[in-house]
């Protein structure tokens, strides 16, 4: 039995269906479907309850374009509008609206059609915004600055901007005192840097316009050097200690080294103890140049004589 004619009639049914969804892919169809629009980028001194929307689209297109949307999971079909780039008026309360067609060329360029090839049923996309509480606090720097071999850090590091306005719900608000920068971390620091850090917002439990800060750290080469420093007397007391000095071994930047003198320093006994006639004092170093590092003070005690 010749075969052949079955074969070629095989052929041509399959370019006949072939041809045939060609021209019907080709038609326009109009589908009605649900978008969700997650709104993101919101004020920081605004909440919103509820950040995702669902609107209704109509489309008419190809059939190409009609089969590429039914591809497309209803779990899939979403858009995101950033309320930073989109421009939005206050309706009335805390209600919101922006104009529909950002929700339409942001699913145009998801299915990409043209977006005069899709409509809306609503003009504006509504949404709702609460105020939140605000509150200044200062920013907290987090650190490990490990400096190179006799250099050290200079100072307390420079913050700009200090402090920031957060916002939040009241009962959260109310419990921050500061907020603290990620972690920043520097090996053998010679020199001056910046750098910029960002904030620890609190995972989003608050918010701030300001996201990050820059830090200026300035790194010195050090020096140690022994200040002995007379230890204070009350000019109404006739008393002689015994030392009558305290040595501070203490750490100075080079560029301070020439400027540091006893006078910079203050050591005081404990006058409560005098009181009691304790037969040893004891003395702390109680004012410094801010910029020194004390690494060590003696002594701790020390003796007395009153003259009568």
């Amino acid at each position: 039995m010749d075969k052949r004619p079955f074969f070629t009639f095989l052929v041509f049914l399959a370019i006949s269906t072939v041809l045939w969804l060609l021209i019907k892919l080709s038609e326009d169809y109009t589908t009605q479907t649900l978008f969700r629009v997650e709104l993101e980028d919101m004020p920081a001194d605004k909440w919103m309850t509820s950040p995702e929307q669902t609107v209704k689209l109509s489309l008419n297109v190809d059939g190409f374009h009609t089969l590429r949307l039914n591809t497309i999971r209803e779990a899939k079909r979403s858009v995101s509008i950033n309320l930073s780039e989109v421009p939005y008026r206050l309706e009335s309360d805390n209600t919101y609206s922006f104009g529909s067609q950002y929700v339409v060329e942001k699913v145009a360029d998801l299915l990409d059609v043209m977006a005069s090839d899709i409509t809306m049923n609503e003009d504006k996309v509504y949404f709702n915004m609460e105020p939140l509480k605000s509150k200044m606090v200062p920013v907290e720097l987090r650190s490990d600055i490990k400096p190179a071999r006799q250099y050290g850090v200079y100072g307390i590091p420079i913050l700009n901007p200090a402090s920031v306005t957060i916002f939040g719900p009241e009962e959260i608000i109310d419990t921050v005192k500061s907020v603290k920068t990620k972690l920043i971390s520097k090996v053998n620091a010679s020199e001056d840097f910046s750098e910029t850090v960002d904030l620890n917002l609190l995972g989003g439990l608050i918010r701030s316009n300001t996201k990050s800060v820059k830090v200026n750290v300035e790194i010195q080469k050090f020096t140690e050097t022994d200040v002995k420093v007379p230890i204070a007397l009350p000019d109404s007391l006739q008393i002689r200690l015994f030392p009558e000095t305290m040595t501070v071994k203490c750490l100075v930047a080079i560029k301070d080294y020439a400027s540091i003198a006893p006078e910079n320093f203050r050591a005081e006994f404990d006058r409560d103890q005098l009181k009691a006639l304790q037969p040893l004092l004891d003395v702390r170093l109680t004012a410094w140049p801010p910029h020194v590092q004390v690494l060590e003070t003696k002594p701790d005690k020390v003796e007395y004589i009153i003259v009568q």
